[in-house]
Parts: structure tokens; sequence; C-alpha cells
């Protein structure tokens, strides 16, 4: 099978694409052919080292696939032959094929495309347990998300739209704001031509944003947090912009409010049964039409690099997949 290997850190461009023998599932695993793998923020910096884990060499990228089980391990009987699944799997999805636990695998809905699976789980899982799990956003509060075109920001605009909430878009360009538009969004700023706190002011009239969304660090974080509402929550999810804030600590004091972290993947795994819950939740209000995950561009699996560096340039709008045409 062809699969897009990582054999030393460094940019995109190292990256290279070989045949590698054929997987077979352990005691309790499936085999996925993959037809599509969801790109993310996390797998530029996993390539470049600078990822909290750091997989030996050679790895594959990738951790969200969407496809068909292959093949089945000893003691699987949950999943059939020719089933279409989601699953996350930290590494290894830049592949025309992938090993996952029977136990972690979820089952595509009837109406739901591969390429649309392959880029639902870690944007909207992420985002979801964000705003349920450590937010606990209620509705009528207002809710500001950053970096709002990206794949979790447009998920954190519908998510945050579905619980109630009046939502507030910040991104850099009117083309994607009018994206951010069309997925919720109540009110936007461009941050590119506003100045992001006297716009928060002006449209909160002075009370800030209960909940404030940042997968961006930066030169942004400070502003929003220094916009906050009394007794606010402000949520780091992730430093797009590549620089990790050094927040003044006075701020919280002062606004009485909170700066909580968020972890998807580590919650999943501390947390499974409830991680499970979350996304049976998410798929439902898919199903309803609530949720309708953005795909702005498709790659095949040799222009892997090419997804990679159009991430990290902040060409990507919503989520950007690789496509296989393995059958």
């Amino acid at each position: 099978m062809k699969a897009v290997l990582c054999k030393a850190f460094g940019p995109p461009e190292s990256l290279v694409i070989e045949d590698v023998e054929a997987l077979k599932p352990g005691k309790g695993q499936v085999v996925i052919s993959v037809k599509a793998c969801g790109v993310n923020f996390p797998d530029t910096l996993i390539i470049q080292g600078k990822y909290q884990s750091k997989p030996l060499f050679p790895f594959i990228p990738g951790s969200e696939v969407a496809g068909i089980v292959k093949e089945l391990g000893e003691g699987v009987d949950t999943f059939k032959i020719g089933r279409g699944v989601i699953a996350y799997i930290g590494v290894g999805g830049f592949a025309e094929e992938v090993i996952a636990e029977a136990a972690q695998l979820i089952s595509i809905p009837q109406n739901m495309q591969f390429t649309t699976a392959s880029a639902f789980v870690l944007t909207y899982g992420t985002s979801h347990h964000a705003l349920k799990d450590r937010a606990q956003l209620k509705p009528g509060e207002t809710l500001l998300v950053l970096g709002a075109a990206g794949g979790v920001g447009l998920a954190a605009i519908e998510i945050g739209s579905v619980m109630g909430a009046r939502v507030i878009a910040a991104a850099s360009s009117a083309e994607k704001l009018e994206v951010c538009k069309q997925h919720g969004a109540d009110e936007v700023i461009n941050y590119a031509t506003e100045d992001l706190r006297d716009r928060i002011k002006q449209l909160t009239g002075g009370k800030g944003v209960d909940v404030a969304f940042d997968p961006v660090g930066g030169d942004y974080s400070e502003s929003a947090l220094r916009s906050m509402a009394w007794g606010g929550r402000f949520l780091v999810i992730g430093f797009a912009a590549g620089d990790i804030p050094r927040i003044p600590l006075n701020l919280p004091l002062l606004k009485s409010c909170s700066i909580v972290g968020v972890f998807w993947g580590s919650f999943m795994e501390r947390d499974p049964k409830h991680g499970q819950e979350n996304i049976h939740e998410l798929i439902t209000w898919f199903a309803e039409g609530k949720l309708k995950p953005h795909v702005s561009a498709t790659y095949p699996l040799e222009h892997a690099a090419e997804a990679l560096n159009d991430l990290m340039e902040r060409k990507v709008t919503g989520k950007a997949v690789l496509v296989t045409d393995k059958e």
C-alpha cells in the first residue's frame, strides 16, 4: 500500500510517499481501507517535532480517517467487512490503509460522505468538548470565536449556535467572514482592518464576551482576554499563529474570569465513555441538519505536502482533506 512517511523532522516538503507492507490487524483491531483523511493543524506540528508527542521514525502523519472496514482482527464482532467507519488514530492516516482499535470506531451515518466524515470528529469533537464540558456555555451567552474560518472555528460557530449562544466570529478577511456568516455567526469582526477590543466593546455594549474560543494564540489572545465579561471563560485551544502568549495574570483577577485549557485527545483517552456520548450527540445534530462541515479543498495522497503548506499559510477555510482512489 502507499503511505506518506515522515523519516526526519522537517517541513512538508521533507515527506516522502512510498509503498509499505500491507497491514494485519491484531486482537480487537480492524484494518480500514482509507477513502479520506482530514488534514489538521497538529499534523503540521508533529512532522516538525513541535507537537506534545513525538512518534518514532519513520511514521505516517494523519489522525482522522474515514473509510471501509477491510479486515477484522480476532474477537471483533461489532463491525462487518464493508462497513463505513470513522477512526481517530493519532498517526497513520496519510495512507491507503490504517489499523484502528475496533472499540474506538464510529459508524458513518448514511447521509455523510467520506470526505465530510474525515473532517468531522477532531474539529467538532474539540469544539463541542470546549464549549459544553470546559466552558459550560449557556443559552443567551455571548461567544467570541477567534480564527473563526478554520476547522475548529467554524465548528465552534455552529455548535455555539446550536447551544443558544450569540456568536461573534473574528477572522482576517471579508471572504472568510462571509463563510462564518453562512455557518451561523451573528456578528463578525475583521481583525485585519478593525480593532478587536473596540469592536467587541461595541457589539456587547461594554459588557464583554462570556466565552472566548482561541485556537490561534499570538497577538489577539490578550486583547480577547481583556474583553471578557465578569465571570467569563477563556478557552485555550491551540496556537495556530505559532506564538504562545505570555498572559498578565492580573487580567483573570480583575475580570474574575477563568483561563481554561482544552485538550480533546487526552480527554478522549481519559474519559472514553463521555467522549463517545459527545460524539453521538454531534452525529445526531448532523443528522438533524444542524451541523454542516465545510471542506474547502481536497488533495490526492501524493499532494500531502501541498495540503499541509496550504494549512500553514492559512489558505484553507474550514478543512482540507486527502483522498485516495483505493477501492
